[in-house]
């Protein structure tokens, strides 16, 4: 679970939790995190939780929402990364008994995975891993599902979905997540104008179940969800 800790001038003012879906951040009173600052945008920035990951999103505001420093339009928190907005400053914490999976991406010219990578990630030629790691998931009483790349210099690497939340795809172009859950594997759009799709069909759900044998398609890569 994460929470956000907001504070001026090395002061705390507040501490929130983040348990929904999605929380708003703003100027005015009907926002979930209300900052009462002419800086702050009356409906400033989104944040969205998809699955255990946490994304913020800036929503056209006038002076921008910078995280570590940098300005940002949409982008995946980190624990202990710090969202700027005015002169306020906003930590992302996570409960570090969480349970977290490394994210894949798609990058031009990424070096092959290593042996060290425990199989949460693979790279080669257009996929690399980014993202901090976590604590191991628990033994699963079934044996995990897997994505398979069936397209590209990737073709035949296939890595196991042993951790909550897999988040794949290409920043700024398309991304999705595929989380385990009680009853199997959810996959969902988090990212992205275009929609990834799944058999063919683009995705028109927040998220949709997956099944043995879907092949996911996301930023022109083809990839197969395997559940024994």
């Amino acid at each position: 679970m994460g929470k956000l800790v907001v504070s001026l001038d090395g002061v705390v003012i507040k501490e929130v939790q983040i348990t929904k879906d999605k929380t708003t951040l703003g100027r005015r009173p009907y926002n979930d995190i209300v900052i009462d600052n002419l800086a702050v945008s009356g409906e400033h920035a989104v944040l969205q939780m998809v699955g255990a990951d946490v994304f913020i999103e800036d929503l056209n505001s006038t002076n921008g929402t910078y995280i570590n420093g940098k300005a940002i339009k949409k982008q995946l928190l980190a624990h202990n990364d710090t969202v700027e907005i005015g002169k306020y400053k906003i930590k992302y914490l996570v409960d570090e008994s969480g349970d977290y999976e490394k994210t894949m991406i798609m990058r031009p010219g990424a070096a092959a995975a290593t042996p060290g990578m425990g199989g949460s990630s693979f790279a080669a030629s257009n996929f690399g891993a980014l993202g901090g790691g976590s604590a191991p998931a628990p033994a699963p009483s079934l044996q995990p599902a897997s994505i398979k790349v069936l397209n590209g210099a990737a073709a035949g690497r296939e890595v196991a979905l042993t951790k909550v939340v897999t988040t794949v795809g290409k920043p700024g172009v398309q991304v999705a997540s595929i989380t385990r859950r009680p009853g199997g594997y959810a996959f969902a759009h988090v990212e992205g104008s275009s929609r990834p799709s799944v058999n063919g069909v683009p995705l028109t759900t927040d998220s949709i179940p997956l099944r043995n044998g879907d092949v996911i398609e996301l930023a022109g890569t083809q990839m197969q969800f395997i559940h024994p």
